[in-house]
């Protein structure tokens, strides 16, 4: 049985097992709200946010606002190990996640960008999304023009 380790607001982790998950009394109610009744205390809960990747969630209970981390056994495994979920990890390229047409292009071939520095606007299903550099470094090559429509998936721009 899966064992999971809780933080609420950055406190010491506790142990939360996949059994107490199960016999836990909730109800979903419409969207991300839940009713849990436990030891016959009634609670209203709400995710408000969450990044999956990081396993934080900011959730709403009975009008009070927490900040939950949720670390899986692999994520422990890894942890235990000297290991960091995605350190080390160097972004090379930028592709379109979704398809859409190209506003604009803010940076230059063989322009030093810094992380979080402006690279494109790509608009789609009518918002536009601004896509920042993941990390500094010198754009090696940009493979769109402004008014281009690009594919799901297209490559876009590449680092050095």
């Amino acid at each position: 049985m899966n064992t999971f380790k809780v933080s609420v607001n950055k406190q010491d982790p506790f142990d939360f097992t996949e059994q107490q998950i199960l016999e836990l009394d909730s109800t979903h109610l419409e969207g991300s709200q839940i009713h849990v009744l436990k030891n016959e205390q009634s609670y209203k809960a709400e995710i408000i946010s969450e990044d999956f990747n990081n396993r934080t969630y900011t959730v709403n209970v009975n009008g009070n606002e927490y900040e939950v981390n949720i670390a899986t056994p692999l994520d422990q495994l890894i942890r235990d190990l000297g290991f960091e979920i995605g350190a080390g990890k160097q972004v090379n390229a930028i592709k379109a996640p979704m398809p859409g047409l190209i506003l604009s292009i803010n940076v230059e071939v063989g322009q030093e960008v810094q992380e979080n520095d402006s690279l494109l606007i790509l608009e789609a299903m009518k918002m536009e999304n601004n896509f920042n550099s993941p990390r500094a470094g010198i754009i090696k090559s940009i493979l769109v023009e402004k008014g281009q429509a690009v594919d799901k998936g297209q490559l876009l721009i590449e680092f050095e």
